[in-house]
């Protein structure tokens, strides 16, 4: 995974037998802070289980560009101040969501292995070229 943002990349194991590795998960969490201001939230596991799942099921040799991770309620504010999708009670401040993009996939095939998993929440936004997974309720929205 690397941010599109910030410029940093991540490529790691996080999970060996059965057992999340705690240095690795520390670093995930590290990486998908709000950039805007460095605030920094635990990243629920089951939101990087369906990531890795779906990029697995994508079969991509490139990792995942990072568009938002964590939000701060500042930043959730500002950007629900610039546009209407953006949710008052976003997943993304608990530190249960991620949106991402593929160079070398569409949104559509994105969306599909995470909606193939039936682990979450996956909102598709084609203009905007990102797919947002969370681990809240199975749904998906978007187009």
């Amino acid at each position: 995974m690397y941010s599109g943002r910030t410029g940093e990349r991540i490529d790691m194991i996080y999970w060996v037998d059965g057992d999340y590795i705690a240095d690795a998960v520390q670093e995930i969490t590290h990486f998908m802070r709000d950039w805007r201001n460095n605030k920094v939230k635990n990243i629920d596991l089951r939101t990087i289980d369906i990531m890795a799942a779906s990029h697995n099921l994508l079969d991509a040799n490139e990792p995942y560009m990072l568009i938002s991770g964590y939000r701060s309620p500042e930043t959730n504010s500002m950007l629900r101040a610039r546009s209407s999708g953006v949710a008052k009670n976003s997943r993304h401040l608990r530190g249960e969501a991620a949106d991402l993009r593929l160079a070398s996939r569409s949104v559509h095939q994105v969306a599909k292995a995470a909606m193939a998993c039936r682990a979450g929440g996956v909102g598709r936004y084609s203009g905007s070229n990102f797919v947002h997974m969370d681990c809240g309720p199975v749904r998906s929205w978007g187009s």
